[in-house]
């Protein structure tokens, strides 16, 4: 059974970023989690996402299809699963969130943050 680990953290404390003194350690920890999970054969995949003032939701309700800019406004709703696609703008991605056969619900869009650079 695959799970999904949806990671959470409070906006408002202070993170590291790239160029402080202590971003190469805050990196390796997180190098060192997922090579952890590799040597133990239970790593799938997994992509940091960008701050959640990037995200674009799609909302599903009676048959109606709005999009809004920023995460999902209401936390009653649940995260079932997730869909990674690979696109070349955001206009595409919104496109393949409205054809989502979610009826009433909401999809939120968000890039992924390139690691690649670390």
């Amino acid at each position: 059974m695959k799970y999904l680990l949806l990671i959470a953290s409070d906006p408002t404390l202070p993170s590291p970023e790239p160029g402080d003194a202590d971003f190469d350690a805050y990196m390796a920890a997180w190098t060192q989690y997922t090579e952890d999970m590799e040597a133990a054969g239970v790593y799938c995949g997994g992509e940091a996402l960008q701050g959640a003032d990037t995200a674009t939701t799609v909302r599903h309700d009676s048959g109606a299809t709005t999009i809004v800019d920023g995460p999902f406004a209401e936390l009653k709703e649940h995260l079932g699963g997730y869909y990674l696609i690979d696109v070349d703008t955001l206009d595409d991605a919104l496109a393949w969130a409205k054809r989502l056969p979610v009826g009433t619900g909401a999809v939120e869009v968000r890039p992924v943050f390139p690691t690649d650079e670390f």
